[in-house]
């Protein structure tokens, strides 16, 4: 038997990779271990370590009676919804009408929605921001939203998923009767379920967490979401009490964080099922 020769370089490169994984990762969780230990505990050991320092919650009360965050909670949930449906239903229909039906010009028109794929939001900020003004809907959770019920990705993403559906079953139900709507919605949707989760997480944490575009086009709490209000709320105006920041911080991550770790495997696995391609 003749003995297969092992690759020292590779081991040592293996070996690195693994090292610095971990290092990337624990310089990634080090904000996060701080704001979870600076949060829990009283302001004066927000700058030391002590085995033996009290737990708190009383940072989190404080930092709940500081500022308006139960309308800051529904300012973002309800715009976070509004994005959500919009997007699912009008990319739905975009990638539908693109993968299924041929008309001129097709290929240009999907062309040009891949060119948002190219263009950064904050180039467009002073244009929406006029549009808004012009049609009275400035300092409103529409007037967040509005920009973005169009995605560019969302129509990429189901328009290759909706070709990857055999004809046959489009032409079997045609031939039950059923329109292309009823094809739609029976046929393509159902088969989609796992793409749509996956861009329903991406969609949610994008704009839970945008920021820029809300601080501009909005000035009232009736209408600031989270982001916005966490930045009012941790001005100098309010004092530097990092332990009440930090809690601020962490109620309003903890649902994003929450959803990774519930539906982190469900993550996955859509995006491996996409076939992106």
């Amino acid at each position: 038997m003749i003995a297969q020769a092992t690759n020292p370089f590779g081991e040592r490169n293996k070996i690195l990779e693994t090292v610095a994984a971990w290092v990337l990762g624990l310089l990634w969780l080090l904000p996060l271990i701080y704001a979870i230990w600076t949060a829990f505990h009283p302001a004066e050991f927000a700058t030391r370590f002590s085995l033996t320092a009290p737990l708190t919650l009383q940072n989190f009360v404080n930092a709940w009676n500081a500022a308006p965050f139960p309308r800051y909670f529904l300012n973002t949930f309800l715009l976070v919804t509004m994005i959500l449906i919009a997007q699912m239903v009008l990319a739905t229909m975009a990638a539908y009408a693109f993968s299924r039906y041929r008309f001129r010009g097709d290929n240009i028109m999907f062309m040009l929605v891949l060119m948002q794929l190219m263009v950064m939001p904050d180039i467009l900020i002073v244009e929406n921001y006029n549009t808004m003004n012009l049609l009275g809907l400035r300092d409103t959770i529409l007037s967040i939203g509005l920009p973005y019920f169009a995605s560019a990705f969302g129509i990429f993403l189901l328009r290759q998923t909706f070709k990857t559906v055999p004809r046959e079953l489009d032409e079997a139900a045609t031939v039950e009767g059923a329109s292309a709507m009823q094809v739609l919605w029976k046929v393509y949707v159902p088969l989609a379920k796992p793409i749509y989760l996956a861009f329903g997480l991406v969609s949610i944490s994008t704009h839970w967490n945008n920021f820029l575009w809300p601080l501009i086009v909005t000035n009232s709490v009736e209408s600031r979401p989270l982001t916005v209000g966490l930045q009012v709320f941790s001005s100098t105006d309010q004092g530097v009490d990092w332990s009440i920041i930090t809690s601020a911080t962490l109620m309003t991550s903890a649902p994003l964080l929450l959803a990774f770790l519930l539906f982190q495997r469900q993550f996955v696995q859509s995006f491996m099922r996409a076939g992106i391609r």
